[in-house]
């Protein structure tokens, strides 16, 4: 019976999670463009904060609950489905073409901020010092972000934005409707979400960071991988591929630092940094080569290379499920 309850709980959890969270990023949205916030802010700091919203409020959840580890697995695996499962499959619909100067400009930095928590999780544990300094870099991110969109008029993905939100136009009492409901049901939807994972773990005798790696991070990846469907479809490539980048990072600085800072991580299983991470890392470094550009070329990842990314993430998935059956 606890173990049908923790399946229902999953399932619904899931469910309301992804609706919420559309709600709440439309809701925020709507009303910063009330209050006369420039479109290219409104996407990069607003929607990509929104996407990354399941993955935050899950993991600070997960820590308080006292499985740290699960925040962890949340975290990485969310990035390895954004770029494996999301990104491979949308551009095996349309081919994603970078134009965005900015975009150009945060691929090296993604680069280096997994290669920061590569660092600083190498000891095989995370203090809240070291979480600490995730969180300002994720304000600092934040404060960068600002400064090149209010820097950067013109840019393409300030046209796609513009686009977007002139196709969506939302009154201000229903906008700061959705963004009040929106987020009360993100943190509920999280909480049952986290107990569900929690249990099951602890039933199958499944680690937490398994869980996290696969159930949660799947799930809570949805929003990211409806926002770049729709937009690769209408030919936003650039919106597209900047929602998965700008929610990398947050994942990278946000989700973990906030773990981290709630319930230190004393024990960081050694398969974080001989299997997850690398994985990351190289569907990163992947991401960077396909879509910076180099000599002068445009950044494209075509239907060839999203299938490659795909099956990768498939492969990495089923060997994951495949380490958790009893020999």
């Amino acid at each position: 019976m606890m173990m049908l309850l923790a399946l229902v709980a999953i399932v619904s959890g899931l469910g309301v999670l992804v609706w919420s969270a559309e709600r709440f990023i439309d809701g925020a949205s709507g009303t910063a463009a009330h209050f006369g916030m420039p479109p290219l802010v409104i996407g990069m700091v607003i929607v990509g904060f929104g996407t990354s919203a399941p993955e935050m409020v899950v993991s600070a959840f997960a820590a308080l609950d006292g499985s740290p580890n699960l925040a962890l697995g949340n975290a990485l695996g969310s990035n390895i489905a954004n770029v494996g499962l999301i990104l491979g499959l949308t551009a095996l619909i349309a081919p994603i073409s970078v134009h965005s100067a900015i975009i150009r400009r945060e691929l090296p930095l993604l680069l280096g901020i997994g290669a920061v928590v590569g660092v600083l999780l190498w000891s095989g544990s995370l203090t809240r010092i070291e979480s600490a300094l995730l969180l300002a870099g994720f304000l600092a991110l934040i404060g960068w972000t600002l400064f090149s969109a209010l820097r950067a008029p013109g840019d393409t993905l300030e046209a796609d934005f513009s686009q977007e939100m002139a196709e969506h136009p939302m009154p201000l009492r229903r906008a700061v409707f959705w963004l009040v409901v929106g987020l009360l049901l993100l943190i509920v939807s999280s909480r049952v979400l986290v107990w569900g994972a929690v249990t099951i773990a602890q039933t199958l005798g499944v680690s937490d960071l398994v869980i996290g790696l696969t159930i949660i991070a799947i799930g809570t990846s949805l929003p990211e991988l409806a926002a770049s469907l729709i937009a690769a479809r209408k030919g936003e490539h650039d919106i597209a591929i900047g929602n998965i980048v700008g929610s990398n990072m947050f994942n990278l600085l946000a989700v973990i630092g906030i773990a981290g800072s709630i319930t230190p991580i004393a024990v960081i299983p050694a398969e974080v940094m001989m299997r997850d991470w690398p994985m990351m890392m190289a569907g990163t470094v992947a991401l960077f080569v396909m879509g910076y550009g180099f000599r002068g070329r445009q950044g494209r990842i075509n239907r060839l290379e999203g299938g490659i990314l795909l099956l990768t993430f498939i492969a990495y998935s089923a060997y994951l499920v495949l380490s958790t059956l009893p020999a």
